[in-house]
């Protein structure tokens, strides 16, 4: 049984019943009624808050004459999400930025909350990545029927060939798809989980720079694991939405 976090315990404590509430709407049962909350999913609920608690505290310092330096770092990410959504998805998919964003900042903030003494991060958990990656799934499926209609993304499936390829290509392409959300699941549990674990194992033997050494590791791998998440989608996206480019 994973040790219960302080924060765990208090949703346990005092919210045991709203856990409890929500699980019954979908049919399913806590493995322990009394103690319903996972630390994976209270770790979510406190990244999806600082999120939105930073970006409402960013709103309110915008400003065009005197930005400071909070403004800046967020123009800089922004930014350089801005250009990997043109490379990767073409200019045409820049309306879709708004779901990269949102999807890249609560992985990084998902990955750098572990670095907290106390907490944890979720996407050490497979729940949590599968999460986002059917989301990201749902997404790029989604816009892509939206662009090109129900029958012409489902032409998308086909190559490009025709019969009798096609027997061939619809099953390929089928199966690729539905292999994405578990190559993006993988990807990103299995590599926060692995610098969790080597992070842990180095703060057990020493307290001097080797942990440092680490945790600046582990502050490497956040980013370029929010990163490749992002890029991905925005790929997936790009593919997706092709025929509107044209």
């Amino acid at each position: 049984m994973e040790h219960e976090l302080w924060i765990t315990a208090i949703f346990n404590d005092y919210l045991a019943g709203v856990a409890n509430a929500i699980l019954n709407l979908v049919g399913q049962h806590a493995a322990n009624p009394a103690r319903p909350w996972a630390n994976f999913m209270v770790m979510q609920i406190l990244v999806a808050i600082l999120v939105m608690v930073v970006f409402a505290l960013l709103r309110t310092r915008l400003s065009m004459d005197r930005p400071g330096n909070m403004q800046h770092i967020f123009e800089a990410m922004y930014q350089f999400l801005h250009d990997q959504t043109e490379e990767a998805a073409g200019h045409h998919s820049l309306k879709y930025i708004a779901f990269f964003g949102t999807l890249f900042f609560f992985i990084l903030f998902a990955n750098l909350i572990g670095i907290i003494p106390g907490f944890e991060s979720p996407t050490m958990f497979p729940a949590v990545t599968l999460g986002c990656a059917i989301a990201a799934f749902l997404y790029y499926n989604l816009v892509g029927m939206q662009v090109n209609g129900v029958f012409g993304y489902l032409k998308h499936f086909s190559g490009g060939q025709g019969f009798p390829l096609v027997l061939l290509m619809v099953p390929i392409e089928i199966v690729s798809n539905l292999a994405r959300p578990l190559s993006l699941t993988i990807r990103l549990y299995a590599n926060m989980l692995a610098g969790e674990k080597v992070t842990v194992v180095f703060l057990g033997l020493t307290y001097l720079v080797a942990p440092a050494l680490f945790m600046g590791l582990h502050v490497f791998v956040s980013f370029l694991q929010a990163y490749v998440f992002a890029v991905l989608t925005m790929m997936y996206v790009g593919g997706a939405t092709a025929h509107d480019a044209h």
